[in-house]
């Protein structure tokens, strides 16, 4: 059974920096990419970042430079690490597997494309 368990988010100022991890069990790594999704209040679900499973990332333009997707697949580990935060990241952060073979592809993904999600952390930033 494949769990997807997310940890790491919380309440910030406009400015700081945030790191997300996403705990992987019962998942077996192949040629699909992972991500990060978020669901701000009366929004859809968006991709954020994906990375693919030769290493290769993609990231959503409105964080493009200030957010990093990185993967430890030895721990079994995705993280997001988040900097320069907004007001407008505030969401309830989602990490998911199983998508497209292209991060490129994945980050723009809809929900429906990833098979496995966890159940989210809760970021709220603050001006």
């Amino acid at each position: 059974q494949v769990q997807l368990v997310e940890s790491g988010g919380g309440s910030v100022h406009s400015g700081e920096s945030l790191r997300l991890s996403c705990s992987v069990s019962g998942y077996i790594y192949g040629r699909y990419c992972m991500a990060w999704f978020r669901q701000a209040p009366g929004k859809e679900r968006e991709g954020v970042a994906a990375i693919a499973s030769d290493g290769k990332t993609a990231y959503r333009d409105s964080v493009e430079g200030r957010f990093t997707i990185s993967q430890d697949k030895a721990r079994n580990l995705l993280y997001l690490q988040m900097d320069s935060l907004k007001p407008e990241d505030t969401a309830i952060y989602y990490c998911a597997a199983d998508g497209p073979s292209s991060a490129v592809i994945g980050v723009y993904a809809s929900h429906a494309d990833f098979d496995y999600w966890g159940q989210g952390t809760r970021v709220t930033v603050s001006s």
